[in-house]
C-alpha cells in the first residue's frame, strides 16, 4: 500500500526521485500520465490495465475524451539506479512541476504534485477532514 508524502525537486534534466518504499510496490516498469487537479498520476502496471479496463466499460462513445486525454499523455518510465524517474515536458507543464515535488501514496498510486499545489490543496482539508470522513459513513 502507498501510503505517505515524499518531498523533491524537479533536476536539470526533468527527473524527479521516486521514494523507494513506492518503487517497490510499483515494480520496475510503471506509468505516469496527467491526472484530476492539475497533476501526475504513477501507477503499476496492473493497476494501469485494470483502469484502462474501468474507462472501457464505459464504452467507446462516453470515454472518448477521457481516454484520449489519459492515454496520449502517459508514458512508461523505468526508474535508473538512483531511483530518478524522467518525467517530459509536457506532463511537468501540466502539473506545473518546475522545481519543488511532493509525491503522495494514495492506496494503489501515487500522485506527483507542484509542492505549492499541494500544500494550498491542503489547507482546507485539515478543517474539512472530519467532514469528508463523515460523507464516507465513518
Amino acid at each position: 500500500m502507498l501510503v505517505g508524502q515524499y518531498d523533491y525537486a524537479v533536476d536539470g534534466k526533468g527527473r524527479i526521485n521516486f521514494p523507494a518504499k513506492f518503487r517497490e510496490e510499483m515494480g520496475e516498469v510503471f506509468y505516469v500520465t496527467r491526472w484530476m487537479d492539475h497533476c501526475l498520476a504513477a501507477f503499476p502496471k496492473a493497476g494501469f490495465e485494470a483502469l484502462a479496463e474501468r474507462i472501457e466499460e464505459k464504452g467507446v462513445v462516453r470515454s472518448r475524451a477521457a481516454a484520449r486525454a489519459f492515454f496520449s499523455a502517459a508514458v512508461e518510465v523505468t526508474p535508473d539506479k538512483q531511483g530518478r524517474i524522467p518525467l517530459p515536458a509536457r506532463l511537468r507543464a501540466y502539473a506545473h512541476l518546475d522545481h519543488d515535488v511532493s509525491i503522495i501514496g494514495n492506496r494503489d498510486f501515487a500522485e506527483i504534485w507542484n509542492t505549492a499545489d499541494w500544500n494550498a490543496s491542503q489547507q482546507n482539508a485539515d478543517d474539512d477532514f472530519t467532514a469528508m470522513m463523515e460523507e464516507l459513513d465513518f
